[in-house]
């Protein structure tokens, strides 16, 4: 069979432990012997980042402006003791966050539902869409340790030169920290118009949520901005696509959801929708079922797994022990930036090649061969637990049989 040829290169972004490992046999089963893949590689493992002083991770995020699709291997976020294990310069900040500040973007996290995979929460039956705002609160944060006695002030510096002062704290008999947040009227608003833009796109419904009542000027610049946006250029268009959008608390948005039966966005700020993402994901099976795309204002579209890189099973492979990694959400991260790299390109034979591979995906696990942390959770009589290489050959059996 001919290799499907692209036009366009995708922008691949290699990341660290065991999802490079994955990346590797991903690309080498299961996409390599179908499509004539071109991409413009660039090495974000945690090594070439402390060599390029991370310039890579910058320079990744240019490419994806430029060639409009990225897919991403997961990452480490160095804490503490990841300096020392790899004796960095220092403490990088998140690969993650660097690019989502870059291209402005909103990231949609969607669970990959199969058979044989009951969710935790028994009343939901289709999938909850979280859209995350991927651009400043703590992800860009400034902190200090602040020592007793000490004072600290908000203090904002106007273009004139003039000072605006607001007390945070008097450290009164003991040290303490702070916190600087920012965010911007343009983010938020590419957000809100980025979540209205999908959930149009999707016909769902959409609930943005916050915590306006306590924070009552930074929480509620973000419900106001959304108010706005939705009354003057989205309420007549969802009306007559018959979906609806409202705002509501945050707490109240989590008792919502567990009583919901799913088949809805919720939209969150940075931290909430980092949190929340990892909760619907886990309640529907397993976070290495999940799909993440981070949209920009601009059309870009940046592809990656919402996991970390399995550090556990990472060791264990360096030690020439057996794997059962879930490489579910990976491989979609791949089929989801290829699929949309046709159609940007008017490529159809190349999205047709991206449905396939989820369907050859699915149908594997729904054939009751799978890795362990899904063996554990499926309800199949027939299933067969198979290490990290055999999952990926069964799915190619499928696939080759899609393609012929």
């Amino acid at each position: 069979m001919a290799k499907i040829e692209m036009k366009t290169p995708l922008v691949e972004m290699d990341g660290d432990e065991m999802t490079r490992v994955i990346w590797k046999m991903i690309k080498d089963t299961l996409i390599l012997p179908y499509v004539d893949l071109k991409t413009e590689y660039y090495d974000l493992g945690l090594e070439n980042r402390e060599k390029t002083k991370d310039q890579v991770t910058i320079d990744s995020a240019e490419a994806t402006k430029k060639y409009g699709v990225a897919v991403k291997c997961a990452t480490i976020t160095p804490n503490a003791d990841r300096v020392k294990e790899y004796n960095l310069t220092q403490m990088w900040k998140s690969p993650n966050g660097t690019i989502r500040a870059i291209l402005d973007g909103t990231v949609f996290r969607t669970p990959i539902v199969v058979k044989g995979i009951t969710p935790y929460i028994p009343t939901w039956k289709k999938p909850i869409t979280i859209a995350r705002h991927a651009y400043g609160d703590v992800y860009k944060n400034t902190e200090m340790v602040v020592a007793e006695g000490s004072k600290a002030e908000l203090v904002v510096t106007d273009k004139d030169g003039n000072e605006t002062r607001q007390l945070i704290h008097e450290f009164k008999g003991t040290d303490g920290i702070i916190q600087g947040l920012h965010n911007l009227d343009k983010s938020i608003a590419s957000f809100a118009r980025a979540c209205f833009n999908f959930a149009l796109d999707k016909k769902q419904d959409i609930w943005f949520a916050s915590k306006d009542t306590i924070s009552k000027k930074y929480d509620h610049r973000f419900k106001d901005i959304f108010n706005e946006i939705f009354d003057n250029e989205y309420k007549d268009k969802f009306a007559e696509a018959g979906i609806t959008y409202f705002y509501t608390l945050i707490d109240d948005a989590v008792a919502r959801v567990i009583r919901s039966d799913g088949g809805y966005i919720w939209a969150c700020k940075n931290y909430d929708g980092d949190v929340m993402s990892d909760m619907v994901a886990t309640a529907f099976g397993s976070l290495a079922m999940m799909t993440s795309v981070l949209v920009s204002p601009d059309g870009i579209y940046e592809y990656e797994a919402a996991h970390g890189t399995v550090q556990r099973h990472y060791y264990k492979y360096l030690k020439g022990e057996t794997t059962s990694t879930n490489s579910v959400a990976t491989l979609f991260a791949w089929s989801g930036a290829l699929r949309k790299r046709g159609q940007l390109d008017e490529l159809p034979e190349l999205v047709d090649y991206a449905d396939k591979l989820e369907q050859a995906t699915i149908a594997t696990i729904e054939d009751g061969v799978m890795t362990g942390d899904l063996a554990a959770l499926s309800t199949l009589e027939n299933k067969t637990k198979v290490d990290t290489e055999t999952f990926l050959l069964e799915i190619n059996k499928r696939l080759a049989q899609l393609m012929q």
